[in-house]
């Protein structure tokens, strides 16, 4: 199984936790070192708190327990898919870079550089800057940045997204009034224009 997603990847994986030889924590371990944006879904009759720290530690992106309606588990894929369509690369693996304008990020080494000076962005500044140049020219609704740069489960006020995009702006040096780079569409979201 581990070889099969390996070689062929697929959209997302739902992953039983009890398998035969090794089990599914070990078998999402190695997944997610080969491949970060598999979404990777866990179900598993093991509900306690720590068994679900654990499961998402070794690399799920949703733990789902045993017993389970079916049409939740259909809405966690529907809501993994859409997060990962969002944040789908518009660069291969042979490309692991992304510039445009000033900004060049390395996706592998997880930098960014903007006119040729190092930025230090934190994990999620970089994600986010990410998923905004992957859509170039293309709005991301709040919520799909939500889901896909913090989690599906987020509840809270996205007024973070809105300090972190002040943020990211400031790193980057987009500081016009209004801002050029990273743009803001009233009531949808952000949109990066290259």
């Amino acid at each position: 199984a581990v070889a099969s997603v390996l070689a062929d990847a697929p959209n997302l994986l739902l992953l039983d936790l009890t398998l035969p030889d090794i089990d599914g924590l070990e078998v999402c371990r190695r997944i997610r070192a080969a491949n970060a944006t598999l979404p990777i879904v866990m179900l598993t009759a093991r509900a306690e708190e720590v068994d679900i720290v654990v499961g998402l530690s070794a690399g799920a992106d949703d733990y789902i327990a045993k017993p389970f309606r079916l049409a939740e588990l259909l809405a966690r894929v529907r809501a993994r898919l859409r997060a990962a369509d969002v944040a789908t690369p518009a660069t291969t693996a042979e490309d692991d870079t992304i510039e445009i304008a000033s900004l060049r990020l390395d996706l592998a080494a997880r930098r960014a550089w903007t006119s040729g000076s190092e930025v230090e962005l934190t994990a999620k500044e970089f994600d986010l800057l990410a998923l905004l140049m992957h859509n170039v020219g293309r709005t991301v609704r709040r919520e799909d940045i939500m889901t896909s740069v913090w989690d599906e489960n987020w509840w809270g006020s996205t007024r973070t997204l809105d300090t972190h995009i002040s943020t990211l702006r400031r790193k980057i040096g987009d500081l016009s009034d209004p801002p050029t780079l990273i743009v803001t569409v009233r009531g949808i979201g952000f949109r990066f224009e290259g």
